[in-house]
């Protein structure tokens, strides 16, 4: 199982030479077994996922599985160039019961004037809506997706992918801490190979005082990851969902922080390739 952060910012996204080691793009994760693909979230990061599937040439077929539908996780698909391509079967899953028209109906609202020149009809591509229920597995070629929900405000769901006894755990936009954790959310990552979780706050920042107080804004500190990644047993964590704010300095320093508890914790970079069983990354092109 390869997994390929092509998006690791939150919020909104970022430029500049200061995040160019991190990376600036919101939200979206590729993993893939062989000719498989799933895709986690269409934030900016979307774009140039969609590139390298169009310079490989051929039909692309993929998942899209939504974490919630939050505009940093949506904004990328309108310039998702496959989408655009006749060939192209797309499987979209919304979060929630009644996801699939939730979501139809939020790509649809991005793309109508006067925010955007062309409408989701412009996409010659096959989009087939889905649902993504908590606690009700989805099957795509060789991976085991089950959704489970998370607290954020207007809900949003994370989802546990198993594969040839490899678990890769996708958890963004979540307000948790270790004694937080439900046994809906333990079973979702309990023993992950590799934990992708929100940590977009220092304990300072979300601990602060009056207006610039982070408590209730729907996201983590990175000590709350290391915590629960100890808590489920990860093998591995990835922090994501970094705030627009954080330079990689910033980045870097709440990663050894983060390490403190949980050896195993680095910040997810855009262009990163992971293969679940390898320690070592290798940089996109």
């Amino acid at each position: 199982m390869d997994i390929t952060f092509w998006g690791v910012r939150g919020s909104v996204a970022t430029s500049g030479p200061e995040v160019a080691q991190v990376g600036g793009s919101t939200s979206c994760v590729e993993v893939r077994e062989g000719e498989h693909r799933l895709v986690f979230d269409a934030g900016t990061g979307i774009r140039a996922l969609g590139n390298s599937l169009m310079a490989r040439g051929g039909p692309c077929r993929l998942a899209v599985f939504f974490s919630h539908l939050h505009w940093d996780h949506l904004q990328g698909f309108p310039f998702f160039g496959p989408a655009y391509v006749p060939s192209t079967e797309l499987m979209l899953y919304g979060p929630g019961e009644k996801g699939d028209a939730r979501l139809a109906g939020a790509l649809a609202r991005q793309m109508q004037p006067p925010s955007f020149p062309v409408t989701l009809e412009a996409m010659r591509g096959r989009l087939c809506f889905r649902s993504a229920e908590a606690g009700v597995p989805v099957e795509v070629g060789p991976f085991k997706v089950t959704p489970f929900a998370l607290p954020h405000p207007n809900g949003c769901m994370g989802y546990r992918v198993e594969s040839q006894g490899a678990v890769f755990v996708y958890a963004t936009d979540v307000e948790l801490s270790a004694g937080g954790i439900t046994p809906d959310i333990l079973a979702g990552m309990e023993g992950a190979d590799a934990l992708c979780m929100d940590a977009q706050y220092t304990p300072e920042e979300y601990g602060a005082e009056g207006a610039r107080s982070k408590k209730g804004w729907g996201h983590s500190t990175m000590m709350d990851a290391a915590q629960i990644a100890r808590t489920v047993g990860a093998r591995r964590l990835f922090l994501f969902h970094h705030d627009p704010s954080h330079d990689d300095a910033a980045v870097e320093a709440m990663a050894a922080r983060a390490r403190a508890h949980f050896p195993g914790a680095q910040p997810a970079r855009e262009g990163m390739r992971v293969t679940l069983g390898d320690l070592p990354f290798t940089q996109v092109a």
